[in-house]
């Protein structure tokens, strides 16, 4: 019997070594900072704390971090709504209180780059349409906007903020950056 319970522990130990080398493997360090620093640098170092661990409460990551709480639980609650983070939930035997252990999840990540790979194509190739369809004017004046044909046209093609005369402006330059742009987020 007491075989039994030593072989199962020593499975039990190698399959969370295990999991703990697949979890390593998943968390490229560099990509991690990357998607961390979408959330600012407070995430960078929160996401710093939870690589080291398996699971590790709030509080001892504002500790570590000397981030204060209200600003720790702000950043864990953003990162866990895009799925970076986890949560287990518990509750205290004394106190009735719950308490979050916080984990990281670094399989979401390429779910997470995805996602945001495929917001900025939605966005880039609405505006290579929007470039595409319509004509410019401005008045060349540095800090004056540029517009469409239909506002320059409203406006008697005279520039609201200097008052000087708009002229049509070639935005092929704009075309070809947004279209390369394209294509490199297509390429996987």
């Amino acid at each position: 019997m007491e075989k039994e319970n030593g072989d199962q522990q020593e499975a039990i130990e190698f399959e969370m070594k295990t999991v703990e080398a697949e979890r390593a493997r998943l968390m490229d360090d560099e990509t991690i900072k990357k998607v961390a620093a979408l959330f600012g640098e407070d995430a960078v170092r929160v996401v710093e704390v939870l690589k080291g661990v398996q699971e590790i409460v709030d509080i001892d990551i504002a500790d570590k971090t000397q981030i204060r709480l209200n600003m720790v639980r702000k950043t864990l609650y953003s990162l866990y709504d895009h799925s970076i983070v986890a949560l287990r939930q518990s509750r205290d035997k004394e106190t009735g209180w719950f308490i979050f252990n916080w984990r990281l999840e670094p399989d979401q990540l390429a779910g997470f780059i995805q996602n945001q790979k495929r917001r900025v194509l939605e966005k880039l190739e609405i505006r290579l349409e929007f470039e595409k369809n319509h004509a410019f004017y401005t008045c060349q004046t540095l800090g004056c906007k540029r517009f469409t044909f239909e506002d320059a046209f409203s406006l008697l093609f005279k520039c609201p903020t200097c008052n000087k005369p708009m002229m049509h402006i070639n935005n092929d330059w704009i075309v070809k950056i947004l279209t390369k742009k394209i294509e490199q987020i297509k390429v996987p």
